[in-house]
Parts: structure tokens; C-alpha cells; sequence
């Protein structure tokens, strides 16, 4: 039985994919998480889902001795490394949090596995790497990384790392997967997975937050971006799908034994105000929606293209319908609306 071990899988994406795996493999799963943002009910659903087949460390990656005792608790297989701070805002406001948390954690994960001989690792990294592109079009992997935030920036400076790494060690190999908007919950079982978060900033998260009466209102930041309506554009894709995405891009390292970097979206935008109705379409509830001031480090269109990655590994994405991942959002937004009602 392969055994993986998951930073940050307490979260919303690596408590997905972690549940991806396990479905579709005969595997074990070590999470490691210091539940600052992650959630201790994830891992819970993923015990109780699958049993004997799930470890859960409680522990930060600035913890040396905690980090190696959890790797060493199983000859692992490969790592899949989540844990990062991830709001562009507070990048900006905190950028020592960012680089601190970000890189030099992610050094210490990657120096005791080298130690310990783990040379397969699978990076959650973000379409900040890419800034504010020049072009409009669809953003290939070849493109430029410019990052226009500290957020982008630490994640951008891990890849360089585990380039250098390869080159050190030619045994070391990544797959580097730069995500576009993930959103949505869990199809397969639902009501049981989904994204919480203790102060939501995505919008998508946010608008269901209104749309089930969690929220008084919301803003739009920024009308006046060189879009067709004025708001940013971005692509969206359904949380599930990125869970497939890992899967498939682990296995297609296993055959090949070479490192990548994909793209993980859809290759289609969608804008803000487009995101705003459909969620109000699907609910049948007009909430209050203010404009205000456009946020700092927000590129105005970010969409991708996503060729590579459906030609390099078998991932088929199921559910790349704006109105599935806004309807599987607002579903488990009211389940847990239901659970905890104010």
C-alpha cells in the first residue's frame, strides 16, 4: 500500500484531494496540518470514510522534530504539499508571514525528505505566479511568471527551489500545479466536504455566504477594469476536478519520472458580475451587491490554458459548468446553514 503524505489536508482543497485518493486508490494518507485555517472536521469525515487509512498529525511545518516524526511515521511514497497562507490581501498588508510560512517552511519539509529519501513531490502552486499578463489570452505554461504580490511571490520562489533541487538531486522530481479559482463541493457525497472558512474573501464563497442570508451584502472590487462589463475575469474550476487534477498528475510522474509544471483551470472566464447572477440565479435570491475600490494586486483577466495538462496525464474534467460550481457551492453553503443556524 503507497502512502502519501498531505500538508495541510485539513483544508478545503487537500481535504478533497485526499479524498480523491483514497477512493481511487488502494492507498494510505499522513496529514499534517496546524488547523490555523484547516479544520479538524475534514479529517474527521476522511477517518470515518475510510478507516484505517488516514493518520493525522497535528503539527506546523516550522517544527522540525514534529515534521520529522509524522515523515517518518511510514515509508511514504510522495508528498502533497498544501500548507501556505493564501490571501492576496494580506500578502500585501504581511509579507513576512507570507515568506516565512510559505518558503522557509517549505524548506523544512523539503530537507527532511531528503533525508528520509522521499524524492516525489506534488506542489499546490497558483496562478499569482503569473501576475498581470500582457496578453489577454489564455495563459500557457510557458509564459513568464511575474507575480504582482507577496502571495505569488512565495509560491513562485518554491518552484525555483524545487528546480534547484532537481538539479542537486537528479532523483528528485515535482509536479508543480498552478491553480486558477477553485470553488464548489464535494459531488459524490453532498453535504459531507466542502469549503469553510472563518472569513471567506473568494467569490463564489462569498456570494453564497449572501445568498443563504450569511451575509448582509457584498462588494465588487473594481468596475472599471478593460473587461466587457468592467470586473475581473477569472477562471473558475469545481474543487473536485482539481482533486483529479493531483491524482492524475502524481500517477503520470510515477510513469514518466519527470517533472512538469501544468496549468489547472478550464480555459474559459467568466467575470465577476457573470459569477454574481448565476449565483442569484440559482438561489432565486437577490442579495444587496455595493461597489467599491478595486483591491490591491488583483490582475484584471486570468485565464488559462489548459492544453498541456489534458494532453501530459489522463485528467478528464467532470463538472467545468460555471452553474454546477455554483450550485454544488450554494448546496453545502445551506447544509451548513442548517447545521449551525444563527
Amino acid at each position: 500500500m503507497q502512502t502519501y503524505f498531505f500538508t495541510g489536508a485539513a483544508g478545503y482543497i487537500g481535504s478533497h484531494t485526499a479524498y480523491y485518493f483514497l477512493k481511487n486508490s488502494d492507498c494510505r494518507i499522513v496529514i499534517f496540518d496546524n488547523l490555523c485555517s484547516g479544520f479538524k472536521q475534514n479529517v474527521e469525515f476522511l477517518q470515518r470514510t475510510f478507516p484505517n487509512r488516514v493518520e493525522f498529525f497535528e503539527g506546523d511545518l516550522g517544527d522540525c522534530n514534529a515534521l520529522r516524526n509524522a515523515l517518518k511515521s511510514y515509508k511514504m511514497s510522495a508528498i502533497v504539499h498544501f500548507a501556505a497562507s493564501l490571501i492576496v490581501q494580506e500578502s500585501v498588508q504581511n509579507p513576512l508571514k507570507y515568506f516565512k510560512n510559505n518558503v522557509a517552511n517549505t524548506t523544512n519539509l523539503l530537507q527532511i525528505s531528503q533525508e528520509l529519501n522521499i524524492n516525489q513531490f506534488l506542489f499546490s502552486s497558483t496562478a499569482a505566479v503569473y501576475g498581470e499578463p500582457k496578453t489577454h489570452a489564455p495563459i500557457d505554461e510557458k509564459t513568464s511568471p511575474n507575480p504582482i504580490n507577496p502571495y505569488g511571490d512565495s509560491k513562485l520562489m518554491i518552484e525555483k527551489i524545487l528546480h534547484s533541487l532537481e538539479v542537486a538531486n537528479p532523483k528528485f522530481k515535482s509536479v508543480i500545479l498552478r491553480y486558477f479559482n477553485v470553488a464548489g463541493a464535494l459531488m459524490d457525497k453532498p453535504g459531507s466536504l466542502g469549503q469553510r472558512a472563518k472569513n471567506a474573501t473568494h467569490l463564489i464563497k462569498v456570494a453564497v455566504e449572501c445568498a443563504t442570508g450569511k451575509r448582509e451584502k457584498m462588494q465588487i472590487f473594481g468596475e472599471d477594469y478593460p473587461t466587457k462589463d468592467g470586473t475581473c475575469i477569472r477562471d473558475y474550476i469545481h474543487i473536485d476536478d482539481l482533486a483529479s487534477a493531483h491524482f492524475c498528475a502524481l500517477e503520470s510522474l510515477k510513469t514518466t519520472q519527470t517533472s512538469e509544471v501544468y496549468n489547472v483551470g478550464y480555459g474559459r472566464g467568466f467575470s465577476v458580475k457573470e459569477v454574481i447572477d448565476c449565483i442569484k440565479k440559482i438561489s432565486g435570491k437577490d442579495f444587496c451587491v455595493e461597489s467599491a475600490a478595486r483591491r490591491e494586486g488583483d490582475p484584471s483577466i486570468l485565464v488559462s490554458d489548459n492544453a498541456k495538462i489534458l494532453q501530459s496525464t489522463k485528467w478528464n474534467p467532470q463538472f467545468n459548468q460555471l452553474e454546477t460550481i455554483c450550485k454544488s457551492a450554494y448546496l453545502w453553503e445551506q447544509n451548513l446553514q442548517s447545521a449551525h443556524p444563527h
